[in-house]
């Protein structure tokens, strides 16, 4: 007999309110609960701004934007997450503001980890499991949320990768200055160097390194990022026709759609890495080994994903704590990826 919650013609709201990466490793969990039940319902709860990623992943049925909920008054909050008729939510990411809302609300079946104290009082159902020593990654881990729905093993990253087969980026008019430069038949690599502050990052200045040689080899180069980004980085972009600054100029839809047009993508531990895993790109992730931000934790996912970090190895990369060991590593091994 089985012990498990079936969810078959249930409504499941998943609940994850942070980041774009943070998103796209939750996304695998969507296309499980379709493919093992059909019939159940997949609400997902995020902010406003990963709303274009989430429309990629056609086994999502609604979209709920946490950031125009969170501007209603509560009694509103509550009469509309009611209207949904939800039967389970999975807190994904611990939100204390987000789980007490949905206690309030009513719904039947609420799924958090025990390590959260307010889920003692918000979730009915708490999964005991720990992230932060963890050997697992941080989208097989999401799975454990999903044991009391027949997961009793957390799946491959393989499996994780092949589930993320349907994302795909909606084909929304790109700028023309953009439009221009894709009816050449030169390999395209994206450089993302900033990441918001959510990773250690790599220096501009090398960056700029593997720029230059790209460019001498008849590579298409494209520098991405917010407004705020370009502000920071443009003065080192290489001026050349092959060399296109798209900071500022993006909306994340397009931003979406280009990505999934290029060959190659290089960048820290960010959104833009993940979607670029998914979508199939050549990923080159530029990552740092200490826990818990190791590449074990947050490597893209994706069939085509290449993780450097420094080498502790050689004497020139011995590093204190304090220092970024992301910054340590040299443009040669990224540029040796890009042939």
């Amino acid at each position: 007999m089985n012990n498990f919650f079936d969810l078959s013609g249930k409504t499941v709201l998943i609940s994850r309110t942070d980041s774009i990466g943070d998103v796209v490793l939750t996304l695998p969990m969507c296309v499980w609960i379709k493919t093992k039940f059909p019939t159940a319902r997949i609400l997902f709860l995020g902010q406003t701004y990963t709303k274009p990623v989430l429309e990629c992943l056609p086994e999502i049925d609604q979209l709920v934007d946490w950031t125009e909920l969170t501007k209603m008054p509560e009694s509103s909050r509550l009469d509309l997450i009611k209207s949904w008729n939800v039967d389970v939510c999975i807190h994904v990411f611990p939100n204390k503001e987000v789980a007490s809302l949905m206690r309030k609300a009513k719904i039947p079946m609420r799924v958090g980890t025990s390590h959260r104290t307010f889920h003692f009082l918000t979730c009915n159902h708490r999964v005991s499991f720990t992230r932060k020593n963890s050997d697992f990654h941080e989208s097989q881990l999401n799975f454990e949320l999903l044991r009391p729905f027949g997961i009793t093993e957390l799946p491959s990253l393989e499996q994780l990768t092949a589930w993320m087969e349907s994302f795909r980026a909606k084909d929304v008019a790109l700028p023309a200055f953009l439009e221009a430069h894709l009816t050449s038949n030169a390999k395209r690599v994206v450089l993302h160097p900033r990441s918001q502050g959510s990773a250690l990052e790599w220096p501009i200045e090398k960056y700029a390194i593997v720029a230059n040689d790209l460019l001498d080899r008849g590579f298409q180069v494209f520098f991405t990022g917010t407004e705020t980004d370009g502000i920071y980085i443009r003065s080192m972009i290489p001026k050349h026709e092959n060399c296109v600054d798209t900071t500022g100029k993006l909306s994340l839809d397009q931003l979406l759609n280009f990505i999934s047009k290029c060959d190659y993508l290089v960048a820290c531990s960010t959104g833009p890495l993940h979607l670029a895993g998914v979508f199939g790109l050549k990923t080159i992730g530029l990552y740092a080994p200490q826990r818990p931000i190791h590449p074990g934790r947050w490597k893209a996912l994706g069939k085509n994903v290449h993780i450097l970090v420094n080498d502790e190895n050689t004497e020139h990369s011995k590093i204190r704590p304090s220092q970024n060991a992301v910054e340590q590593i040299e443009s040669f091994r990224v540029i040796e990826l890009i042939n």
